[in-house]
């Protein structure tokens, strides 16, 4: 009599005790509702279109110039151009704007007049003669 074939290895496999499972492949967190993966469809959808526009383009006979990753082009617009949505105006970034603006400029302004002062007051007591100089 034959017996019954081993049983595979997913039947064989059991979770380790020891470590926990990330929650993307945990069980009990699944959202497994119908919006969720016709999104999740859509997106993987949308994501083999581009995918195959830009394989075309980088496998063609006849290239481009410049083949444009659709990808890269959307996160270098995120990053550059629509900043509005990651930087709103409060008054701490109002402050620091002006701390880091004004800041070093009135910094500078403070030290070059306290040492024209200094300057001036040891050239009128005496302690101090001016160099002959034909640039200042």
């Amino acid at each position: 009599m034959a017996s019954a074939p081993p049983p595979s290895a997913a039947k064989l496999y059991r979770a380790n005790s020891f470590v926990s499972l990330p929650a993307e492949l945990n069980p009990d967190t699944f959202d497994t509702s119908p919006e969720k993966r016709r999104a999740e469809a859509e997106r993987l959808v949308i994501r083999s279109r581009l995918k195959r526009q830009y394989q075309l383009q980088l496998n063609n006979p006849s290239p481009p110039a410049i083949i444009e990753n659709p990808a890269l082009v959307r996160w270098a617009y995120a990053k550059s151009q629509n900043v509005y949505p990651t930087f709103r105006p409060t008054p701490k970034t109002s402050f620091l704007g002006a701390a880091y603006g004004l800041g070093p400029l009135l910094f500078w302004i403070f030290v070059l007049k306290a040492d024209r002062d200094r300057k001036e007051k040891r050239i009128q007591e005496g302690k101090y003669k001016r160099p002959y100089s034909v640039f200042f």
